[in-house]
């Protein structure tokens, strides 16, 4: 039996470079992706108060979650291979250790976020790297 390996996925180019990274170096490997709907992204818009909003957001969310891994199993099928999906909601760097707990390996990209928001929100690959149990490979 294979490795288990987590790819947390954002639609960021480093995510993408690293599943590209996993399908490479761990051909043999069981590959999850995982998509983080962060409830806190709906705080920076101005119609977070409309009624009804959130379930919209929720929705289009979802809806991101899914092209994702339609990209991610099509980038899989060029490598001979298939991945599992997960879609979770939470804060990102919490919820990938927490799920990456089943896990022998996580590997993501350095950053998905750029500019001021990477700076206000702070790394999510850092934390994930510090507070993993598991190995974590990030890829730049």
């Amino acid at each position: 039996m294979g490795k288990k390996i987590l790819v947390p996925l954002d639609g960021s180019e480093q995510a993408t470079e690293a599943l590209s990274y996993t399908f490479s170096e761990f051909p043999d490997a069981d590959i999850t992706v995982i998509n983080v709907i962060d409830p806190i992204d709906v705080g920076y818009t101005s119609t977070v108060g409309m009624p009804g909003y959130s379930e919209e957001w929720y929705e289009e969310s979802k809806e991101n979650a899914a092209m994702l891994f339609e990209e991610a199993q099509e980038m899989a099928a060029e490598h001979g291979t298939s991945v599992s999906t997960a879609t979770e909601v939470g804060q990102p760097a919490q919820t990938i250790v927490e799920f990456g707990e089943e896990f022998d390996h996580i590997v993501m990209g350095s950053h998905g976020r750029s500019g001021v928001s990477r700076i206000l929100l702070g790394s999510v690959a850092e934390t994930v790297v510090r507070r993993s149990p598991v190995p974590v490979t990030v890829v730049r």
